[in-house]
């Protein structure tokens, strides 16, 4: 075979290419046309250090957000929605972690009495709304009544939908009586739903979140998905809008949510008080008394 031979053979091959290198080079020009979306390259899960030192950071924006909130009187509700196992309690935790429960109030109702039945739908949660100087962070809300209650069949579907036709005005009213009103939906792969709900079973620590309602909707996870649609079309609203959570990986999810939190809120930091320590206490002739107390034992 002449030199004019092979060259012709190589410039074939270029052009033809393997299977696989057809599909790499079509993928992008997909992508360079604007037909198709480049894959996200997935993050590493971020280390234990790198995050407490991100929500370190976070967790001192809180805490100037809520002197500013005490000073100003404003009135802020966090509404926390999603799966079973989404995160919500856990991202709740890390928020009220530094912040003073006097102003920070955790909601988490329990299953309503019979003459809570009997009131007004909403009526048990206007209950719990912030006064002045307050965020109310309500775990799950009167947003039950568009989710785990028709998927779980404890209301009917005309009760959602009166629910449905009604909130939007409910909300609007909160937001015109001075109300800032956040609501967030955390989204997770049935995968990762899976995975957490059988550590639950498995970790004696977490037994206590696993309830009987949580294993017959683990089974209804796309009814979950479809009740969710309908109540994003008619409560999305521009006065209180739904902010949406991807949080399979709940420390970068739960990063995300103060982050936007405190974006949220227009807060300034107060001026630093300038603190100086009193002297240190003098006994004044005290001396500890001889008496016959219990002590507990010191294993550690």
């Amino acid at each position: 075979m002449g030199e004019k031979s092979k060259e012709n053979k190589k410039n074939k091959k270029k052009k033809s290419g393997d299977s696989r290198g057809s599909e790499v080079t079509l993928s992008q020009l997909d992508v360079a046309e604007g037909t198709a979306t480049p894959a996200k390259p997935a993050k590493s899960a971020m280390k234990n250090k790198e995050y407490e030192k991100e929500m370190r950071v976070l967790q001192g924006e809180l805490v100037a957000m809520q002197e500013w909130v005490k000073a100003t009187g404003t009135k802020v509700c966090i509404v926390f929605e999603g799966l079973d196992s989404a995160g919500k309690g856990g991202t709740i935790r890390r928020i009220t972690e530094r912040t003073s429960p006097r102003v920070f109030k955790h909601i988490a109702l329990p299953t309503p009495t019979e003459r809570e039945k009997s009131q007004m739908y909403i009526q048990r949660y206007i209950a719990h709304f912030p006064s002045a100087g307050e965020v109310a962070i309500f775990d799950r809300s009167w947003y039950n009544r568009a989710g785990v209650e028709p998927v779980m069949g404890y209301c009917t579907p005309e009760q959602t939908a009166k629910f449905l036709e009604q909130v939007p005005a409910v909300e609007k009213a909160m937001v015109d009586n001075g109300i800032i009103l956040i609501k967030y939906w955390l989204n997770v792969s049935v995968d990762e739903q899976t995975r957490r709900l059988e550590n639950r079973i498995e970790d004696p620590r977490k037994i206590w979140k696993l309830s009987p309602t949580d294993l017959k909707s683990y089974s209804r996870h796309y009814d979950y998905c479809r009740a969710r649609d309908t109540m994003f079309a008619t409560t999305d609203t521009d006065w209180a809008p739904w902010y949406v959570v991807d949080n399979d990986d709940k420390k970068r999810g739960r990063l995300n949510i103060i982050s936007h939190l405190l974006s949220q809120i227009p807060y300034e930091p107060l001026p630093p008080q300038h603190v100086t320590m009193p002297r240190k206490p003098s006994s004044r002739g005290y001396v500890e008394p001889e008496l016959r107390l219990q002590h507990i034992a010191t294993p550690f």
